[in-house]
């Protein structure tokens, strides 16, 4: 069983998008059920419909999950385990600040009974777990083996004073409930790892887990967040494409899919260290896939479906990586001309002489027709027909254009 627990508390990034993305990647090739979590217990910082935002996401990059569910849920369950600890003496009450660190252990041998005591008075109290007393080993399948001194886990807290779970003790007690068999997360939850193990096996749990920590994506700013890559239009097959690449050294191509990935991933392959985010390589990488995309369904992005209008947007892809940059060149096709500039005269009488024209087949015949019908030369009807044409005075050559766009001639040029 294999999960992702993302919390509901901002905008999603590359980085939790991947966690995502090897997860389901890793259940699909071990045939193992994949489940959501939602981390809502950090009531002070969730944002309203962040969940619903983020299964809109998974969705979108066809990430299937066999069950979902709000880690709230389960406060009735994290509590009764948390009482369960300090009743079997592996856990205390304590007064102490919660947030301090490392423990004094002023409160640490203090008698059960005080439970009873503090709730009776009204004094605040936060439970701890005892610190460990040896070391904590962590088998991680990218970085290998991380030993953590019983110093650094420390008597963490895993109650607030309010009743409610830390992360780290409501993370642990829902992976041994949900019987989480492999822990895929980023780096920076890897000082969570070894309270998380110590927490499951304090609570009696045995099953082996392993666990794989996904090294930084460094240079991720604003421009790594999947708002602004969509905005800009980025795909998702080239966002996962991406991703998987990053410091990956089994993929036997640079371009591909995720259902192709499945036949040749392996964590083990993943560099330990950080990686740079390129923006210039996922451009690139878009592209690629834009270029494999069916024609018909290229053309749906821009409002039709037509499979030589994805054709058309395919000529332009020598200059232009994304859907908006695409956009941007397709539109102008099929909106309205202004008549005005340098070549305003020449593109009045070219357009009524198109409007009149029979259908013609060939580009060479349709511009010797309207070089006869107006009395231009080749050099003066060449630009202003591109203008009328594409609504740029630059791009692919009009003779592959012109098939193309044939069809919607008159549209074209009004």
């Amino acid at each position: 069983m294999l999960r992702f627990a993302p919390s509901p508390i901002g905008d999603m990034h590359i980085e939790e998008l991947r966690v995502a993305i090897v997860n389901y990647l890793v259940a699909q090739q071990h045939n193992e059920p994949f489940l959501v979590r939602i981390d809502d217990t950090d009531k002070e910082h969730v944002i309203e419909g962040k969940d619903t935002e983020i299964m809109q996401i998974l969705e979108k990059f066809a990430l299937k999950h066999d069950s979902v569910f709000h880690q709230s849920e389960h406060l009735h369950m994290h509590q009764t385990l948390a009482i369960r600890l300090l009743e079997e003496g592996k856990a205390f009450v304590c007064t102490c600040n919660e947030e301090q660190t490392p423990y004094s252990g002023c409160c640490e041998n203090a008698d059960r009974s005080e439970h009873a005591k503090l709730k009776e008075s009204g004094t605040p109290f936060v439970v701890r777990i005892k610190k460990p007393e040896h070391d904590i080993v962590i088998h991680d399948l990218i970085k290998g083996d991380i030993v953590t001194s019983p110093d650094e886990v420390d008597a963490f807290v895993i109650l607030h004073a309010d009743g409610t779970p830390t992360e780290v003790f409501a993370s642990a007690c829902d992976d041994m409930l949900s019987g989480i068999t492999t822990v895929i997360e980023k780096e920076d939850h890897l000082k969570h790892a070894s309270r998380e193990l110590y927490i499951k096996t304090k609570l009696g749990y045995t099953e082996e887990t392993d666990y794989a920590h996904l090294p930084t994506i460094l240079n991720t700013g604003n421009e790594s967040s999947l708002r602004c890559l969509f905005e800009q239009g980025f795909i998702p097959d080239a966002i996962i494409n991406y991703l998987l690449l990053l410091g990956n050294t089994s993929a036997p191509e640079e371009i591909f899919t995720l259902p192709e990935a499945i036949a040749w991933f392996k964590l083990e392959n993943i560099s330990k260290s950080a990686i740079k985010f390129d923006i210039d390589k996922l451009r690139f990488i878009n592209r690629e896939h834009l270029k494999k995309m069916d024609d018909k369904l290229l053309s749906t992005l821009f409002g039709f479906a037509d499979a030589d209008v994805g054709k058309l947007a395919k000529l332009y892809m020598e200059d232009a990586s994304t859907i908006n940059e695409l956009a941007a060149r397709i539109h102008p096709v099929f909106a309205p001309k202004v008549l005005e500039g340098e070549w305003a005269e020449q593109m009045k009488s070219i357009q009524k002489h198109i409007k009149d024209a029979p259908m013609i087949e060939r580009f060479d015949d349709f511009k010797s027709y309207l070089e006869k019908e107006s009395g231009f030369k080749e050099e003066n009807v060449l630009k202003p027909l591109r203008l009328l044409l594409t609504g740029a005075e630059q791009g692919p050559e009009l003779n592959d254009i012109y098939p193309l766009i044939k069809p919607y001639l008159l549209e074209v040029v009004s």
